[in-house]
């Protein structure tokens, strides 16, 4: 097995994202444009995307990674409008493509239309998600585009597992259809349901951060390969046992925390850099697999099947974000009737990935010994549709959203609700602090008792400080000049340890020891920005 084509794609898709932080493009749209360079550069390796390696083995990382830093209390808030899109949408997005793209191509089948709608149903959020962290867009659209894309994919594959099906001709009706829906659907959350208890319980009694963390690795894998086993839906196992870990996060011990979210940082943003690079490096093999179609035909089918998919979300979008209010006073009473622009935002971050080229390069190539009817030319179309939302959406959906002038996060009201919750738990542990020095087993000289209630104090008054004034001079806050110093103090005390070891006064495990200290007081410090 030859690994060097895939150490190039790993390498060279991380150092395309890391230069696009330089940039004002997104980085998966840049990952994108480079691969479509670079599909035709002599001498770059062919990268064909297997399904057998996408779905398996890069989604359910991906989905747990995600599904973890959501918040399940948000998206159980916004339950409606993520069924709404993750399994309504899809469904009407299927019908719609299909049925267009079985009127504007000729020869295409109705079956193999709806298989292609079904391939190119999913939006895939990451990107849109990206952009809308880098915008600042209002908290209740990112949850919503994110729930959409954590459930989106399940409702995507029973669909084209039921198109397929008659296409193939295995008798596929409506009744079938739906129980193979609903035995996806109910069975992968009951197989997640299954599993999170028992998967959390044994995170919390490891007591090792590294055998926490290998298990933390597998989880995904896990949860998809039995779901899969019962033909359930592996992705709902994923999102359901990963929305439980990370709701629960908080009982497992701040080291594999730590470490956990190091891992899953360098996981993700090796698996999306690459995923994208490898959507723009399949041009040539689905252009040299094109065939029997022409050129300006091909071209033609692109363009209508890519403005059907645009339009269909936004018909679907309207209605449902506006229907539900006017039929129910209960939903009027509870929520706050939204305008037209945070619909058009939503609707326009449709955006298509990996997942509908996987599922497209998974269509059989023969059926009954003979060639898959159309399934170069839905390949096509997967692929121009993917690009053409990525591109055209993904470089637009930045200013649009400043043109909008959607209010963003409250960055003023965030922050003053951070500083109460610290405030009140600092109450607390000070007076839980004074009952256990009142206990003569807890005895501590004076001193150490009042740095106790010192780091309290600190942590205490931090977030207040940075609602405010800044140092003239620096334009830094209080709290900026403290964690800046502190690490250059911190600094300071790392280079005498480091000369201390090359004169031999001390050895490198030594070393090692005094930096882990020195790494957590600084971690301690320092909290990441938001």
């Amino acid at each position: 097995m030859d690994v060097m084509p895939l150490l190039l794609l790993v390498a060279g898709s991380a150092a395309v994202a890391a230069a696009a932080r330089r940039t004002p493009v997104p980085a998966p749209l840049l990952l994108v444009a480079v691969g479509l360079v670079l599909s035709y550069v002599p001498g770059v390796p062919e990268y064909t995307l297997d399904p057998d390696v996408v779905l398996p083995l890069v989604l359910p990382p991906l989905l747990h990674s995600a599904a973890t830093d959501s918040s399940y209390l948000d998206l159980r808030a916004q339950l409606r409008p993520v069924a709404l899109l993750s399994v309504g949408y899809v469904l009407f997005a299927t019908f719609v493509v299909g049925w267009a793209a079985y009127r504007i191509v000729p020869g295409l089948s109705l079956t193999g239309a709806l298989v292609l709608g079904a391939v190119v149903a999913p939006p895939d959020a990451v990107a849109a998600t990206a952009v809308a962290r880098r915008v600042g867009l209002p908290s209740r659209i990112t949850t919503i585009l994110q729930g959409e894309s954590l459930v989106n994919d399940a409702t995507a594959i029973t669909a084209y597992r039921v198109a397929l099906a008659a296409a193939v001709g295995e008798g596929a009706s409506w009744a079938g259809g739906i129980g193979e829906f609903l035995l996806a659907a109910v069975g992968g959350v009951a197989v997640g349901l299954i599993l999170m208890v028992p998967i959390h319980w044994l995170r919390t009694h490891l007591k090792e951060p590294l055998l926490q963390n290998t298990l933390s690795l597998l989880i995904p894998f896990v949860a998809y390969a039995a779901a899969e086993q019962f033909h359930a839906s592996g992705v709902l196992a994923v999102v359901v046992v990963a929305l439980f870990l990370g709701h629960r996060a908080w009982e497992v011990d701040f080291a594999t925390r730590l470490q956990e979210d190091a891992v899953w940082k360098m996981v993700a943003f090796v698996l999306e850099s690459s995923v994208f690079a490898l959507i723009g490096l399949q041009l040539r093999v689905v252009v040299k697999g094109l065939g029997e179609y022409e050129g300006g035909d091909a071209a033609w089918y692109a363009v209508a099947v890519f403005a059907v998919v645009v339009v269909s979300r936004f018909v679907w979008v309207y209605p449902a974000t506006f229907l539900p209010l006017l039929l129910s006073s209960r939903i009027r009473e509870r929520e706050d009737n939204p305008t037209w622009k945070a619909p058009f935002v939503i609707a326009w971050a449709g955006m298509r990935g990996v997942v509908s080229l996987a599922i497209a390069f998974s269509i059989p190539e023969t059926m009954h010994g003979e060639p898959f009817p159309g399934r170069n030319l839905i390949l096509f179309l997967t692929f121009t549709t993917v690009i053409g939302t990525l591109v055209v959406q993904g470089v637009t959906l930045p200013p649009l959203i400043r043109l909008l002038k959607l209010p963003g996060r409250d960055a003023q009201a965030e922050t003053l609700a951070e500083a109460n919750a610290q405030a009140q738990a600092s109450r607390a542990a000070e007076r839980h602090l004074d009952d256990l020095l009142s206990d003569e087993r807890n005895a501590l000289p004076q001193p150490l008792a009042d740095r106790l209630r010192t780091v309290l104090e600190r942590r205490r008054n931090a977030v207040w400080e940075r609602l405010g004034s800044v140092n003239p001079v620096t334009g830094e806050t209080v709290d900026d000049t403290y964690r800046r110093l502190s690490r250059e103090m911190i600094g300071a005390e790392r280079e005498v340890f480091v000369k201390l070891r090359d004169a031999r006064y001390i050895d490198d495990e030594m070393l090692r020891t005094l930096l882990r200290r020195l790494d957590l007081e600084e971690a301690a410090a320092y909290r990441e920005a938001a």
